[in-house]
C-alpha cells in the first residue's frame, strides 16, 4: 500500500516532503473524486462507465500489447466486436500460468520502461505469480479504492491504526515487537512474535496507543483475540471497528473477533494483480464489487457463466486501469458465491453474497467435491486444549488435521476433536490427527488453515481411487 499518509501528517494539507510525491497524489484525489461520484450513479450509468472503459482497455491492448494482438489475431476478432462486458466470453482466460509464460509480451509497448513495476504475489496458491504496475499511479490508485472502503465505517486520515499483517518488527533481545509509522499514525506490530509470553506486552502497548482501528490479516488479529477471550480481557475502548483483507474471512473469526473487541468487523476481498476489489458496506456483510475497478464474471466448473443468487463460481476478473500490463479475463483461482437483489446502503454495484475462498483452501472429497471451510464449525470447544491447527491435504478424500498441543490437551480432547470435525467434513473426507511442534507463517506472515497441494482446478472433475486409512488418535 502505497504510504500515502507521509503527506497528510494528522491534517489535509502538504507537506515539503509532499511535494516530491505530486503526481502520486494527483492520481490518487483524481480517483478518490470519481469513486465519491460514481457510488451514487445508478445501475445504467455504472454499466455506460464499465463499457466506455473497457472498450478504451480492449482497443489499448489490442493496438500496443503484443499478446493480446496475437489472442485477437488468433480468433479473428478486432476490439469492436465486444462492446460489452458480457462479450468477454469471446476472448480466453489468462491463467497463471499464460501469465508467467507470455509476461515480455504483455508490456505495453507505448510506455517507457520507466514506468514498469515489477510486482510478484506470495505464491500462497502453489503458482508464484509475477507482473507489472504502473511506477506511482498502480498503488495510489488503490489507495484511493481502499480508503473509499474503510470510509463506510469511518475512517479518516488522522485515526490512529493498529496494523496486525505479515511484518517482522523487533526482536527478541530488545523485547519490543512494533514500530510507528505515517506520522505516527499507524502502529506496525510484528506478527511472527505474537506468543503467550509477549501477548500481554502487545495487548498493554495497543490500549496505550488508543487505536480507533484495528487493521490485519483476519489469522493474525484472531491470535490477539483469543487470547483475551481465554483470559478475560476487555475489549479496547477506541476501536471502533477491525478492517480484515487480504485473507479469507471465515464466519467463527468474524464472531471471534467482534466478541473480542466489541465492534464491527468489516471485510474486503482483493488481489495483488489488481484484477478485483470488494467490500462491505455499512448496512450488509455482503461484498460490494467496485465496477470502476474491473469487470468480475463468476465461472462454473464447466467454465460458462454461473447463474442466479447462491451460485458459486470462480472469480475471473479484468482490470480497467491498469494499461501498463493488462490482465484480461485473469483466472483468480478464487471462488465466490454470486448475490441476488439490492442493498439497503443504496449503491448499485454489483454483490457477492460471500468470498468461499481460494481453490487451495477447499477440502476435495472423495467424489471430487469441493467442501469449503466457511461451512464448517471449526471453532467449538473441541479447540479448547489446542493451540494452533491447520488442515492439510495431499490426497483426494483424506486430509491431515495437524494440531499444535497446549499441556491440558488430553486423549479425551483428542477423541472429541477427531468427532467434531468428522462430523463437520462428512463422510467422504478421512481424517487423521497429526501432532506437531509448530506451524509456521507464510513467506508474507500469513497463517493459512488449509493447505491442499492437488494439481486441481476448480473447472476439473476427476474420480479418483482413494484407499482408506483409519485415523491416528494417539495422544
Amino acid at each position: 500500500m502505497i504510504r500515502l499518509g507521509e503527506r497528510i501528517c494528522g491534517r489535509e494539507s502538504f507537506t515539503a516532503k509532499a511535494l516530491s510525491i505530486l503526481p502520486s497524489y494527483n492520481v490518487y484525489r483524481k480517483t478518490y473524486t470519481l469513486l465519491q461520484q460514481s457510488r451514487r450513479w445508478s445501475r445504467e450509468e455504472l454499466a455506460a462507465y464499465q463499457a466506455q472503459a473497457l472498450s478504451r482497455l480492449l482497443d489499448h491492448a489490442y493496438e500496443n500489447v503484443p499478446y493480446y494482438r496475437r489472442v485477437f489475431e488468433e480468433r479473428g476478432l478486432v476490439p469492436g466486436d465486444i462492446q460489452t462486458p458480457e462479450d468477454l466470453v469471446l476472448l480466453p482466460f489468462l491463467t497463471r500460468e499464460d501469465l508467467q509464460n507470455n509476461l515480455p509480451d504483455l508490456k505495453a509497448r507505448n510506455y517507457p520502461e520507466t514506468a514498469f513495476e515489477y510486482v510478484t504475489t506470495g505464491g500462497s496458491t502453489g503458482i508464484p505469480v509475477g507482473f507489472y504496475y504502473e511506477k506511482g499511479v498502480s498503488r495510489a490508485r488503490e489507495w484511493a479504492f481502499m480508503k473509499t472502503q474503510w470510509d463506510r465505517v469511518g475512517y479518516r486520515f488522522g485515526d490512529r491504526c493498529v496494523v496486525l499483517r505479515g511484518y517482522i518488527v523487533g526482536s527478541p533481545e530488545d523485547g519490543i515487537y512494533w514500530k510507528k509509522t505515517l506520522c505516527g499514525r499507524w502502529l506496525l506490530m510484528s506478527s511472527h512474535h505474537m506468543t503467550e509470553e509477549t501477548m500481554p506486552a502487545y495487548i498493554d502497548r495497543i490500549r496505550r496507543f488508543k487505536p480507533r482501528f484495528i487493521q490485519g490479516y483476519p489469522s493474525t488479529a484472531v491470535i490477539l483475540a483469543r487470547y483475551m477471550r481465554e483470559h478475560g480481557i476487555e475489549p479496547f475502548p477506541t476501536v471502533k471497528a477491525v478492517l480484515c483483507g487480504s485473507e479469507n474471512l471465515y464466519p467463527w473469526q468474524r464472531d471471534l473477533l467482534a466478541e473480542a473487541f466489541g465492534c464491527r468487523v468489516f471485510s474486503w476481498y482483493g488481489n495483488s494483480e489488481q484484477t478485483v476489489l470488494a467490500g462491505e458496506c455499512e448496512e450488509s456483510t455482503r461484498y460490494h464489487i467496485f465496477p470502476e475497478y474491473g469487470i468480475v464474471e463468476l465461472i462454473g466448473r464447466d467454465g460458462r457463466p454461473v447463474e442466479g443468487p447462491g451460485a458459486m463460481g470462480e472469480v475471473v476478473a479484468t482490470n480497467l486501469t491498469n494499461f501498463v500490463c493488462p490482465l484480461i479475463r485473469y483466472r483468480t483461482m478464487d471462488l465466490a458465491t454470486a448475490a441476488g437483489g439490492a442493498c439497503a446502503c443504496g449503491r448499485s454495484y454489483p454483490l457477492l453474497e460471500r468470498v468461499e475462498g481460494r481453490v487451495q483452501d477447499f477440502i476435495v472429497t472423495c467424489k471430487g467435491e469441493f467442501l469449503s471451510g466457511i461451512a464448517m464449525n471449526i471453532d467449538t470447544d473441541a479447540f479448547d486444549n489446542v493451540k494452533q491447527f491447520q488442515f492439510y491435504q495431499e490426497k483426494v478424500g483424506e486430509v491431515i488435521l495437524n494440531i499444535v498441543r497446549k499441556s491440558t490437551f488430553s486423549k479425551q480432547d483428542a477423541e472429541y476433536l477427531y468427532h467434531e470435525v468428522s462430523r463437520s467434513c462428512g463422510d467422504d473426507v478421512i481424517i487423521t490427527i497429526r501432532y506437531v511442534d509448530n506451524i509456521p507463517l507464510t513467506a508474507r506472515g500469513k497463517y493459512r488453515y488449509f493447505v491442499q497441494n492437488l494439481p486441481i482446478r476448480f473447472s476439473e472433475r476427476e474420480g479418483v481411487k482413494v484407499e482408506h486409512v483409519s485415523p491416528d488418535m494417539s495422544a
